[in-house]
């Protein structure tokens, strides 16, 4: 029975769906990115992160897009855990670990009356009102005609469906380890409950 999730999402520009080291997508919706191929659909369960690949196609790609990808600072990474810290306060969501890294969010969270979809929504959507409301949000001098900024979230997510509590610890290892690889420091959010046992 699954009792957490590993929750990854990410930001704008991250992981393309044309990626050479593969991807969810089954299409491009972006016809800049058209010239550098299909979607590179594929259905592995393990990351493909350190998969050797093409970077210097990878990074043609990303200079393609219609906005510069998403790179989180410090203090945007500090309103986007206030966000999240939001959504906790609001919904009793169980968080045993969170990493904010400048283009992605690992978040471990026990199962919830929610689904693990909402959730990513929920914490997405109050880490935007943060930013905007902060004036820190990365798009925000790209408002459109009736004055919405585009979002800095991909629309999907990823999840790893855990059922016992060595998974949760070692999803929530992977989380810290990412921070680690990153050469970020260590985070603290007080959202963010011990692990059970």
């Amino acid at each position: 029975m699954v009792i957490a999730a590993h929750l990854v999402f990410t930001c704008y520009g991250f992981w393309l769906p044309n990626d050479p080291r593969g991807s969810w997508s089954d299409f491009v919706r972006s016809w800049d990115l058209l010239q550098f191929g299909p979607a590179t659909k594929t259905d592995q369960r393990r990351s493909l992160a350190r998969d050797p690949h093409d970077r210097e196609r990878r990074q043609a790609a990303k200079q393609a897009l219609r906005y510069d990808p998403v790179q989180l600072t410090g203090i945007q990474a500090l309103h986007v855990a206030r966000g999240i810290a939001q959504a906790v306060a609001e919904s009793g969501y169980q968080v045993y670990a969170c990493a904010i890294l400048p283009d992605h969010v690992h978040a471990v969270v026990a199962r919830h009356r929610n689904r693990f979809e909402r959730v990513i929504g929920h914490f997405k959507a109050r880490a935007t009102q943060e930013l905007l409301g902060a004036g820190l949000h990365p798009f925000a001098n790209e408002r459109d005609a009736c004055g919405r900024v585009p979002s800095i979230w991909v629309h999907r997510a990823w999840k790893v469906f855990l059922e016992d509590e060595e998974g949760i610890a070692r999803a929530i290892d992977y989380a810290r380890r990412n921070l680690t690889r990153a050469g970020l420091p260590a985070q603290s959010w007080s959202f963010v409950q011990a692990q059970s046992r």
